[in-house]
């Protein structure tokens, strides 16, 4: 039996009227986020009508939903027997930021020359700006200071987004494009669950330096340099993996 418990971004994340397609992306998200922050559990078999209820969707798109889940390796989907979520381990988490490095690193050296200097300007101008502003944490921060801090978040989010996906569509791939697109679900779940976990003041600093890590990275196509442009990106994947496998529930 699925938990009743539904966490606080699954609830913002409820499904509303928006179309097919994009109702299966948004439950599937919140499915991940659950997994993720623990409230549906590894072993845990995922019935579709009590997912339906819990989203406030019909099971059409939980159906969906499992079975794009099945394909990135979150749930196993077995007949007679439904679905039930697979255990993330922190080598998973290993080795889905291998297969991400090569992907992001053979896109960005492909996207080198084809994107509009112009958003490049505005993404180095951005990045730049909160490449020296790490976010503290004090032992008795106020609640308008922690609306900042959660402001900010959701601003690196939004840019981390932004700035991975002009890549891939501007790498001149298609299959690419459309294989980092189908992982993409995956990548930012993790990230969005270790941003969420966020605990001590070295997680919080992790914002400025990943900042600097994505300000390399535009910097490097705005030269033309494809080679620089994919180091600096293997090296913000790699520096990623601790904080994506913190994000991970605890046993």
């Amino acid at each position: 039996m699925v938990a009743t418990a539904v966490s606080k971004r699954s609830a913002r994340a409820k499904p509303k009227r928006v179309d097919h397609g994009q109702r299966r992306k948004v439950v599937a998200d919140s499915l991940l986020t659950d997994i993720f922050q623990g409230s549906l559990k590894a072993g845990e078999h995922l019935v579709i009508h009590d997912l339906a209820q819990r989203y406030g969707v019909s099971p059409t798109p939980i159906r969906e939903a499992l079975v794009t889940l099945e394909g990135i390796g979150i749930v196993d989907i077995e007949p007679n027997c439904g679905a039930v979520v697979r255990r993330v381990t922190e080598a998973d988490v290993k080795e889905v930021c291998q297969v991400r490095r090569a992907l992001e690193c053979t896109a960005v050296r492909s996207a080198c020359g084809r994107i509009d200097l112009g958003e490049l300007h505005d993404l180095a101008a951005a990045f730049r700006e909160r490449s020296d502003v790490p976010l503290g944490r004090k032992k008795s921060r106020s609640a308008n200071a922690d609306r900042s801090v959660q402001k900010a978040i959701d601003e690196a989010r939004t840019l981390d987004s932004r700035l991975h996906d002009l890549i891939a569509e501007s790498c001149g791939n298609g299959f690419l494009a459309k294989e980092l697109g189908r992982l993409k679900l995956l990548f930012r779940t993790f990230r969005d669950a270790a941003w969420d976990r966020r605990s001590t003041e070295k997680d919080l600093l992790r914002f400025a330096e990943e900042a600097r890590e994505h300000l390399a990275i535009v910097e490097a196509l705005q030269a033309g340099d494809a080679h620089a442009a994919s180091q600096a990106m293997a090296k913000h994947i790699r520096s990623g993996v601790k904080y994506w496998s913190r994000g991970l529930p605890k046993e």
